[in-house]
C-alpha cells in the first residue's frame, strides 16, 4: 500500500508521535515533541531504559525551570503528555509520526522500521534519527518508502536549534512539508539536504574534527588550546575535540570510516591512528569518562 497523502496533509500536524530509543538522542526528541504539545510515547527494548529515558526527560525540563527557561505549568504539561513502554506494539498503533533513534547500524534500523511500517497504518510518517547512513537504503524494502524520511537532530536536542531533513529518492514532497512544519513547532531551524554519504552537518563537522584529532596526534597543540582556537578565533560555541568527546569516539570512528568508503574523494575520512587507538582503550568521551577530556 503507498502512501496517499489528504488535501490537508501539508498543514496536518502529528498528534500522537512515537520515538524509538530513549538514549541520548531519543529521550531529547521525546521531550521537544511532548513540549510542542504532541502526546509523545517513548519506546525502548527493556523497561529500565525506558525509566532512565523518562527520568533524563524529568532532570532536563527540571534544570529549565531551575534556570527561568522553563515554566512550572509547562514542566508538569510536557511529563502529562510523555509515556514510556517497552512494547513496540503499544508504542506505535495509531502514531502518525515514528522517529527511530537507536544506534547507527543499517540493518538495525531497516528492521526496527520494517517492523513499525507492519504495526503502524499506512499514514504514519517514518522518520530515522541518522546521521550519515542513506536514507533510501534505510527505507529499501519498506511498505511505502515514499513516508520516510531522515530527522538528524543535534545534541542535546531540547537545546540545539538545528534540524537537518534528509531527503530520499523517493520521499514524498507532502512528507517534506509536513516534517518541515512539524519541526519549526518544535522549535528547530529545519535545513534539506539530498539523501548522500554524510548530509551536509557529519560531512562537514567530521573533516574538522579528524584534523584536530591528526593535530593532537602530532603533538600539534594540547586538545584545550586546539578548542580555544576554534571557540575564540572562529566563533565555534564548542570545540571540535570536546564535541568529540559528547558525540562519542567511537560514533565519529565509525561514520568516518562509512563515508571513506562511500564518498569517490573520501581519503582525507580515513580515521587518524590515535582515534583508533582511543576507541580500541575504551576512551569513547563522556559516556566513558574519558576521551581527550576527564569528564565526571
Amino acid at each position: 500500500m503507498r502512501y496517499t497523502p489528504r488535501m490537508s496533509d501539508s498543514s496536518e500536524s502529528f498528534d500522537v508521535v512515537t520515538v524509538l530509543g530513549a538514549g541520548t538522542m531519543g529521550h531529547g526528541i521525546a521531550q521537544v515533541c511532548a513540549a510542542a504539545g504532541a502526546q509523545t510515547r517513548m519506546y525502548d527494548i527493556d523497561d529500565a531504559f525506558v525509566r532512565t529515558g523518562l527520568e533524563r526527560v524529568a532532570k532536563n525540563l527540571q534544570k529549565g525551570v531551575d534556570r527561568g527557561k522553563v515554566s512550572e505549568d509547562d514542566r508538569v504539561a510536557t511529563l502529562t503528555r510523555l509515556t514510556g513502554t517497552a512494547n513496540l506494539e503499544e508504542a506505535v498503533t495509531g502514531a502518525t509520526l515514528v522517529i527511530e533513534a537507536v544506534p547507527e547500524k543499517l540493518e538495525l534500523k531497516r528492521e526496527l522500521l520494517g517492523k513499525v511500517a507492519a504495526i503502524a497504518g499506512p499514514r504514519a510518517v517514518l522518520g530515522t534519527n541518522t546521521s550519515s547512513l542513506s536514507v533510501a537504503d534505510i527505507a529499501s524494502g519498506l511498505e511505502a518508502p515514499e513516508r520516510v524520511i531522515g530527522t538528524h537532530f543535534f545534541n542535546p536536542v531540547h537545546i540545539m536549534k538545528l534540524l537537518e531533513l534528509i531527503v530520499a529518492p523517493q520521499t514524498s514532497p507532502e512528507v517534506v512539508a509536513r516534517v518541515t512544519a512539524f519541526g519549526e513547532k518544535i522549535g528547530k531551524e529545519c535545513i534539506t539536504v539530498r539523501d548522500s554519504p554524510g548530509f551536509a552537518t557529519s560531512r562537514l563537522g567530521l573533516v574538522i574534527g579528524l584534523e584536530a584529532i591528526r593535530m593532537v596526534e602530532q603533538k600539534v597543540a594540547s586538545p584545550e588550546d586546539i578548542d580555544k582556537a576554534m571557540t575564540l578565533g572562529y566563533g565555534f560555541p564548542m570545540g571540535p575535540l570536546k564535541l568529540t568527546d559528547l558525540v562519542g569516539l567511537d560514533v565519529r570512528l565509525h561514520i568516518a570510516e562509512y563515508l571513506a568508503e562511500k564518498l569517490e574523494d573520501g581519503a582525507h575520512f580515513q580515521p587518524p591512528q590515535l582515534l583508533r587507538d582511543m576507541v580500541a582503550a575504551g576512551k569513547l568521551g563522556k559516556k566513558s569518562g574519558r576521551g581527550f577530556y576527564e569528564w565526571d
